[in-house]
C-alpha cells in the first residue's frame, strides 16, 4: 500500500472538493464568513487580486470608449415594476429598505421608525435606476451612443452562499449603454463579450467557451445573453461573465428617448454587462493545488517573495544587504506594463514555514537565499506552477534580467494546463444512455466525480432542457459561438437538431 502524499491542504480535492475550496481561502488568507449571514469579509490579499482584475478591466472598458460613473444603490420599488419580467426575475433576492432611521424604544433599545412613503430596493442590479438618468441624458442621436460602466456593490439574498461564488452581497462592475441603432447595440454586446473572454484568458489565465444563452436562462428582461463559461477543477462549469442585448425593453419602460436625425421620436436600444468577485472563485478552481492558492502572474498581489535565510548574527547583515539589494533591483523591472511587485519577508519564522506560507498564498515565485547563494551570486528560487521540491538556480544577473520572462512562462503554464484539462474533460455524446453516464456520479459519497462538458444536440425546446435539468442536474451552459452547424438528433426527445449545445453541472 503506497504511502499518501501529505500535503499543505486537507482534505485534498480529490477527497472533498467543497471543503478544499474554503481550505484555500482559509489558508491564502483570501477572505472570511462575517457576523452578517451570507457575507463575505475580503481580506487584504484577496483584495488586491480583486483590485488587479478592476485595474485591467477598467483599462479595457476605457480602451473601448466607456467612462466610469456611480448610481444610487437604493432604488424605487416603482422602477422594477416598470418592466415586468425584470422585476419577476428578481423579486425573490431583494432586498428591501422601509424605514428610514431608528428610534430609542424607552426601554435601553432601538426601535424602527420613519416608515418611507415608497420601499427602496437594495441594488440587486441597476438597469432601472441607471435607465431613469439615461432617459434624462438622452434627447437626441448627438447624445448617443452612452457607454457607462459602475464598479459597485450589489445584494442578491441567497439561499445558500459560498466565498466569492455567490454571497448576498458582492463586489462587481456593471456596464450600461445606450445606442441609435439595434445594430450598434448587437455590436457593444458582442463587442464586451469579447473583452470579458480576452480578460479572462489572457489575464486569468483560464479557458472559456464564449456563446449565447438559451431562452430560460437568460437575463430577466433581456431579449439576448451571452456568456463565457469555464470549467473548474471539479469539471463543473463556472459562469464567469455576461453581456445582455436588451433591445428596446428597458428604453420603453424608462422612457429612453431621442430625436434621429430626421426629426422623429425613437426608443434608444440599449445593453448591459457584468463580472465580478466570483472571478476570484473561478481562479482558485481552475487553478490552485492541494498546496493551496496558484495565482496567474497578470493578476496576482505580488509577484517575488523573497525569503532570506539566516543561521545567525553574524551573517544577518550580509545576507539582509544582499536581499534589499536584489529586491530593489527586481522592483525597477516591468512585467506587464508595471514594475514588478516584491515581498522581502523578514517574519519571526523558519524558512520552511516562511516558504510554505508563500506557497498558500499562491505567490508565483519564491526566493530562499542563503550566505551559500550570496558566496556563489546566485538566486535559488521555486515556481507556483511546478512542485514544491521543484526548485533552481540561476546568477543574480540571469535572474533579474529574465524575471518578466519567467513570469510569462508560469501565466502560459497555468493557462495550457487549464486549458488540457477542459478539452480532456470534453467530448462529443450523441446517445442518451451514455449522456445520463456522463453526468452521473461514480460514487455517490462524491458527487463531484462525474463527467465534464459534453457537447450534445438539443432541440431548442424549453421542455427538453427543464427535463434534463430535473434528471440530472445539468444545464445548457451556452449555444457556442461560431460553432458549426450539423444535422443530429436531441439528446432528450430525438427530434432533429441543427446544432450541439454545451451541457455540464453548473456554479
Amino acid at each position: 500500500m503506497s504511502k499518501k502524499v501529505r500535503t499543505a491542504i486537507e482534505p485534498t480535492r480529490n477527497e472533498n472538493y467543497a471543503e478544499w475550496y474554503q481550505q484555500v481561502i482559509k489558508l491564502a488568507d483570501l477572505a472570511e464568513n462575517s457576523d452578517v449571514r451570507g457575507c463575505m469579509i475580503i481580506k487584504p490579499w484577496g483584495y488586491a487580486i480583486w483590485e488587479n482584475i478592476q485595474k485591467h478591466l477598467d483599462k479595457m472598458f476605457k480602451d473601448t470608449g466607456h467612462k466610469n460613473a456611480y448610481f444610487p444603490i437604493f432604488i424605487p420599488k416603482s422602477f422594477f415594476e416598470k418592466e415586468a419580467e425584470h422585476v419577476e426575475g428578481f423579486a425573490k433576492e431583494c432586498a428591501i429598505v422601509t424605514h428610514s432611521r431608528l428610534e430609542p424604544d424607552g426601554k435601553g433599545g432601538l426601535k424602527v421608525a420613519g416608515e418611507l412613503a415608497e420601499p427602496y430596493i437594495v441594488r440587486p442590479t441597476s438597469e432601472t435606476i441607471i435607465g431613469a438618468s439615461f432617459a434624462r441624458w438622452v434627447n437626441s442621436y448627438r447624445d448617443l451612443p452612452l457607454l457607462i460602466n459602475q464598479w459597485a456593490n450589489v445584494v442578491r439574498w441567497e439561499l445558500r452562499t459560498r466565498l466569492f461564488l455567490r454571497t448576498a452581497e458582492f463586489l462587481w462592475q456593471e456596464g450600461h449603454t445606450a445606442h441609435a441603432t439595434e445594430a450598434e447595440a448587437w455590436i457593444e454586446t458582442k463587442k464586451m463579450l469579447d473583452v470579458y473572454a480576452d480578460f479572462a484568458e489572457n489575464y486569468l489565465a483560464i479557458p472559456v467557451y464564449k456563446g449565447e444563452k438559451s431562452e430560460s436562462e437568460r437575463f430577466p428582461g433581456a431579449v439576448a445573453t451571452f456568456c463565457i463559461e469555464a470549467m473548474m477543477q471539479d469539471k463543473k462549469a463556472l459562469q464567469a461573465g455576461t453581456t445582455h442585448f436588451l433591445g428596446q425593453n428597458f428604453a420603453k419602460s424608462s422612457g429612453i428617448k431621442f430625436q434621429n436625425k430626421d426629426g422623429e421620436q425613437e426608443f434608444a436600444w440599449t445593453t448591459s454587462w457584468g463580472v465580478s468577485t466570483r472571478l476570484i472563485g473561478a481562479l482558485i478552481m481552475a487553478h490552485s493545488d492541494d498546496n493551496g492558492m496558484v495565482i496567474p502572474p497578470r493578476v496576482a498581489p505580488a509577484h517575488v517573495a523573497i525569503i532570506p535565510i539566516i543561521k545567525n548574527a553574524e551573517e544577518e547583515d550580509i545576507v539582509m544587504d544582499y536581499v534589499t539589494n536584489l529586491r530593489d533591483e527586481l522592483r525597477d523591472q516591468i512585467y506587464d506594463g508595471h514594475n514588478v511587485e516584491v515581498e522581502l519577508d523578514t517574519r519571526d519564522m523558519t524558512f520552511s514555514e516562511r516558504s510554505w506560507d508563500w506557497i498558500k498564498h499562491g505567490i508565483p515565485i519564491r526566493i530562499e537565499l542563503g550566505l551559500r547563494d550570496i558566496e556563489n551570486d546566485t538566486v535559488y528560487f521555486g515556481r507556483r506552477d511546478l512542485e514544491p521540491k521543484d526548485k533552481t538556480s540561476l546568477t543574480r544577473v540571469d535572474f533579474v534580467n529574465s524575471i518578466g520572462s519567467i513570469l510569462d512562462e508560469i501565466q502560459g503554464s497555468l493557462y495550457n494546463r487549464a486549458l488540457n484539462f477542459r478539452n480532456e474533460n470534453t467530448i462529443k455524446i450523441d446517445e442518451r444512455a451514455e449522456f445520463d453516464k456522463f453526468f452521473t456520479p461514480q460514487n455517490e459519497n462524491k458527487p463531484e466525480i462525474h463527467g465534464g462538458f459534453a457537447q450534445a444536440h438539443w432541440c431548442g425546446s424549453i421542455e427538453c432542457e427543464e427535463k434534463i435539468k430535473a434528471d440530472l442536474k445539468v444545464t445548457i451552459r451556452c449555444i457556442p459561438e461560431n460553432a458549426e452547424k450539423e444535422d443530429g438528433k436531441c439528446i432528450c426527445c430525438g427530434t432533429v437538431s441543427k446544432q450541439r449545445v454545451i451541457f455540464a453541472k453548473s456554479y
